[in-house]
């Protein structure tokens, strides 16, 4: 049974769970591994991870005060994230067919991986994910400061596996889609996203 497995593998298994969810940066990630390659599409998804990451080590660590600034912006910043999600969505519908980017045309890795984590922190309701699992599970009350840092590494590291698999089978199947069959992903891709973000408005302005 999962509480039966030691503290890391609980963790691990967590992060992959919740990084393997469908939905908007999940796309983003797929989008930008199509367009730009393996090495780039890996440097979005580990700022997932890392923003993952840090939403479970707020959760883990107890930090009830940046949890209750987080959760007070939430409006605000849900609907910025929301809008920039659309934004995407519309220049993806719009863009022509993904070929393979030279290197002089990729944008940097680390402004991938910065915009990526930016735009995964935009949704701070996900803390309350990872406090729920972790109360549910057993392992957040009175958690030591070792316990939690595991906790956070191993979520980490149980997300950036997730991104590692994905954007090596999205790499590989990059090279074996015709140009027709890609100007389909960018229409569906850029059409999901704008659901996604208008949603995304939706419940801010809601909740």
């Amino acid at each position: 049974m999962l509480f039966d497995l030691p503290l890391p593998l609980r963790s691990l298994m967590i992060g992959f769970t919740i990084a393997a969810t469908v939905g908007p940066i999940t796309l983003l990630v797929v989008r930008r591994t199509i367009e730009h390659g393996r090495v780039y599409g890996l440097a979005s998804g580990m700022g997932v991870a890392m923003a993952d990451a840090s939403y479970a080590g707020i959760a883990a660590f107890g930090l009830t005060a940046v949890t209750s600034l987080l959760l007070t912006g939430h409006l605000l910043l849900g609907v910025v994230g929301g809008i920039v999600i659309v934004l995407l969505g519309i220049r993806i519908m719009r863009s022509r067919a993904a070929t393979v980017a030279r290197d002089v045309e990729r944008p940097g890795l680390f402004g991938a991986f910065a915009t990526i984590y930016g735009l995964t922190m935009t949704n701070p309701l996900t803390i309350l994910i990872f406090a729920a699992i972790f109360a549910g599970l057993g392992f957040a009350n009175g958690a030591s400061y070792v316990d939690a840092a595991v906790i956070t590494g191993s979520v980490w590291l149980g997300s950036a596996l997730w991104w590692i698999v994905l954007t090596g089978v999205v790499a590989w199947a990059r090279e074996r889609v015709s140009a027709r069959a890609l100007v389909w992903v960018n229409r569906v891709s850029g059409a999901a996203l704008i659901v996604f973000g208008v949603l995304a408005v939706l419940a801010a302005v809601r909740g």
